[in-house]
């Protein structure tokens, strides 16, 4: 199981009906990318931070693991806002490092409220009701097919992984490249052949073009979407009320 996934299993918050958390966490992304950077990306963060940390008691050094990449990507792409390039050649951007932060921090308050999500909902909570709200069945069952296979894949290739050291095959920079190598070919025909069984599995269960699965019945809590609404529209007016009075 992927860290994050395991996280959100062992939520505070893992019993919740998953729109519960959609309204907080898609609210709290919609202000990250219709507010003003300044002040809205920065209450956007420091909200999400205090839910996930406090409420939902979500990992710290598991969130900052999986946030560090999608930031990482937002810092590189934010360098070239640095640089313009004219006629007469490459020069720093009049209003780059203006336009670079504002885009760091845009991109690292919506990546925090979709990481709210993820850390607090697991994906086998919210693909079977995703029929209900209009997405057609064999794509959803193609998405849980995925899902599935992505773990077995994942412990496949650490199996392999670990049985190429154990035989010394990371010694040597030509015998790594040659385990990598060897490594790409064997899970790509484990794949192949555990589609091919999961494949024949479905066909001997009389698949009929959509996968039943048992889903728990947890009722919506109102009081719980209540009280997003209020927070994300409390994030709205009090980014609104800064911005009139910072300069």
């Amino acid at each position: 199981m992927l860290p994050i996934d395991a996280a959100a299993h062992a939520s505070a918050w893992r019993r919740r009906h998953p729109a519960d958390k959609a309204v907080l966490s898609l609210g709290l992304l919609g202000c990250a990318v219709a507010l003003p950077p300044w002040p809205g990306a920065v209450l956007v963060a420091v909200t999400v931070l205090v839910i996930a940390l406090g409420f939902a008691r979500v990992p710290a050094r598991r969130l900052w693991r999986a946030a560090r990449a999608p930031l990482g990507f937002a810092v590189t792409g934010a360098l070239t806002l640095l640089v313009s390039i004219r006629a007469d050649g490459v020069g720093w951007a009049p209003d780059g490092p203006r336009h670079a932060g504002e885009l760091v921090a845009r991109s690292g308050a919506a990546g925090l409220a979709m990481l709210l999500f993820a850390f607090t909902t697991p994906l086998s909570d919210v693909l079977p009701r995703l029929t209900r709200v209009g997405v057609p069945a064999a794509v959803v069952d193609v998405a849980a097919v995925m899902y599935r296979m992505l773990f077995l894949l994942y412990d496949t290739t650490a199996r392999i992984n670990q049985a190429q050291a154990g035989r010394l095959g990371h010694r040597t920079r030509r015998a790594r490249w040659r385990s990598v190598a060897g490594l790409g070919s064997a899970v790509f025909v484990h794949a192949f052949a555990r589609a091919r069984r999961l494949e024949e599995g479905l066909a001997g269960r009389g698949y009929d073009g959509r996968l039943r699965v048992l889903v728990d019945e947890v009722p919506v809590s109102r009081g719980f979407v209540a009280r997003s609404v209020f927070l994300v529209a409390a994030v709205v007016v009090a980014t609104l009320l800064l911005g009139s009075v910072m300069p």
